[in-house]
């Protein structure tokens, strides 16, 4: 079979299961739609919340990122993987213990207050926003390469999808989905690595790989790319073109916003008590490491096989892959001397070929001429990653709006039954949002992925940490650092990413720091506004202070229970 009917295969098979699934386990209750019924086992919790967290930007994004900016990359990989941990010992126990469905739950009651509420509210549909708009381009790029249509149609059949089983099974069902989707991606992602891993230094280890010699030649991989990207104009590999403050500062956003991201956080209010919480946070580490490991060694085989593949060759002598990828226009020749070669240079006044980022993981099988189901898995893999993300980002969009906003402060006493069809009318109306940023994203994948990290970094991740192991941090502190925080990154991101306030370039960022970064800063100004507010008003009540306490107390953890 070609390339398109195995894609179709799979994408028919993979999709018909996520629906099964969602049908068979749909929610009942809000119970059920927020948290799962707080029944979810440790081991699927852990699956579950790391195909959560390994979205498109993970999936398709990363290895893109590292593929075509080599050590600059690394933040990345550094700050996502860093953050990860960070969340799991520092706050996603406490989170737990203090048994709420959402992160704005959370800061309204700690913060005894509905204003600080619908702060938090705004804030969380700031960030997912962002950051499913990511996931959805990065459904629209699979499809539109492997089935052959636009990505305004691919995102679209994407929406639908998700918005089925989101809708029909609330987090129970994207729950045991997400399960499904892990190991479709993480299969996906690691059978082409160790083909062509065995393909270019014979070692079946794709970590190993990367650092082994080439195979037939006494040459390292390593060396080798940095020879070819030398040689092309373009930067040694390993070598950095980022200031150390901006890579300082992106490792440091990408870090803190990871802990302050709520559809992550939501995943540790699903197992049965804070031990359990535990567990799936290392069962999900484990799960993270194989991808983020093996990436590096995927964008190192995918840029030294589009080097030589590309470089200097005859354009009416190139694969049908190439030919492929210009239809998306995600490729893009122009023969600006007129000698029908490709000239792939670092001089961008001679350069005659453009690559977007995003293709790196779905090209690199076609490129390395690999069989065509592996080729189709990798789709079958993306669409999974970006998928699996999607659907914990438009629940905690739908329970933001259902339970944050109506049931919390517009009407607290709907009934169990209104509120439900009120969480669904909400995830319907997300879809329809994150579609249209899906067709006009701000950046690439990964990009625009990052500035959602920076927008949870500013707002979330203050207010959380002082909420925990500050009982005297009050209301309106709170309050305070985080419109501060989130209206200084706004700004920092439409300016710089967007062209408004009189837009600006890498020449004007503010101390050199990247839009990507400067969640570090607003992040910090959050903290000082939030102290100093706090200094000139009165300390929590005792009910308050005595909750802080006692979620940081270990008796009676194991009852914890969402109320």
């Amino acid at each position: 079979m070609d390339v398109q009917s195995w894609t179709l295969l799979l994408v028919v098979v993979s999709f018909s299961l996520y629906i099964g699934i969602a049908i068979w386990s749909r929610a009942s209750s809000t119970s059920d739609f927020y948290i799962a019924g707080g029944h979810v086992p440790a081991l699927a919790n852990g699956l579950a919340t790391a195909a959560d967290w390994m979205s498109a930007a993970s999936f398709l994004g990363m290895a893109g990122l590292l593929s075509f900016t080599g050590y600059d990359g690394s933040v990345y990989l550094m700050g996502w993987t860093g953050g990860y941990v960070l969340l799991a010992l520092l706050l996603a126990p406490y989170l737990r213990k203090f048994g709420k469905f959402t992160v704005p739950d959370f800061i309204g009651d700690r913060y005894y207050s509905n204003i600080t509420r619908t702060v938090a509210v705004v804030c969380a549909l700031l960030v997912s926003f962002t950051y499913v708009a990511g996931q959805m381009r990065g459904v629209g790029l699979v499809f539109s390469r492997f089935l052959e249509v636009s990505i305004d149609t691919g995102v679209i059949i994407g929406m639908l999808i998700v918005l089925f089983y989101a809708v029909l099974g609330g987090m129970k069902g994207i729950t045991y989905t997400q399960v499904a989707q892990y190991c479709v991606l993480i299969f996906a992602f690691m059978v082409p690595a160790i083909f062509i891993s065995i393909q270019m230094t014979g070692n079946p280890i794709p970590q190993l790989g990367m650092g082994s010699r080439v195979l037939g030649e006494e040459t390292y991989l390593l060396d080798k790319l940095d020879g070819l990207s030398e040689a092309l104009g373009f930067t040694a590999y390993t070598d950095s073109s980022k200031s150390t403050l901006d890579i300082l500062c992106i490792t440091a956003a990408l870090m803190v916003g990871t802990a302050g991201l709520p559809h992550v956080i939501v995943r540790f209010f699903t197992v049965p008590n804070v031990r359990d919480a535990r567990k799936s946070a290392g069962y999900a580490l484990l799960f993270i490491a194989i991808l983020y490991t093996t990436a590096p060694a995927v964008a190192v085989f995918a840029r030294t096989n589009l080097l030589e593949t590309v470089s200097g060759q005859p354009y009416e002598e190139m694969p049908e892959w190439f030919r492929k990828w210009e239809t998306t226009g995600l490729i893009v020749f122009e023969d600006k001397n007129g000698d029908g070669l490709i000239q792939y240079v670092g001089d961008t006044s001679r350069n005659e070929l453009t690559v977007d980022p995003d293709i790196t993981v779905l090209a690199n099988p076609e490129i390395a001429d690999l069989p065509n189901w592996v080729i189709a898995l990798v789709a079958a893999g993306g669409l999974a990653a970006a998928l699996s993300t999607a659907a914990g980002l438009l629940l905690v969009i739908s329970t933001a709006i259902s339970h944050d906003l109506i049931k919390k402060q517009w009407k607290k006493d709907i009934s169990d039954g209104s509120e439900l069809i009120l969480a669904r009318i909400s995830a319907v109306v997300a879809v329809c949002i994150a579609g249209y940023f899906g067709i006009h994203p701000p950046d690439f994948v990964a990009a625009t992925v990052a500035l959602a990290f920076g927008l949870a970094a500013a707002s979330f991740f203050p207010a959380i940490i002082l909420g925990i192991f500050y009982k005297k941090m009050n209301k309106e502190g709170a309050t305070a650092g985080m419109v501060v925080g989130i209206g200084v990154m706004l700004y920092y991101m439409l300016r710089f990413k967007f062209d408004m306030f009189g837009g600006g370039t890498a020449a004007d960022w503010w101390f050199g720091i990247s839009p990507e970064g400067f969640g570090t800063v607003a992040m910090l100004l959050n903290f000082i506004v939030a102290l100093s507010v706090s200094a000139f008003f009165r300390d929590p009540p005792e009910e308050v202070q005595q909750i802080v306490e006692d979620i940081r107390l270990p008796k009676g953890a194991g009852e914890a229970r969402p109320h």
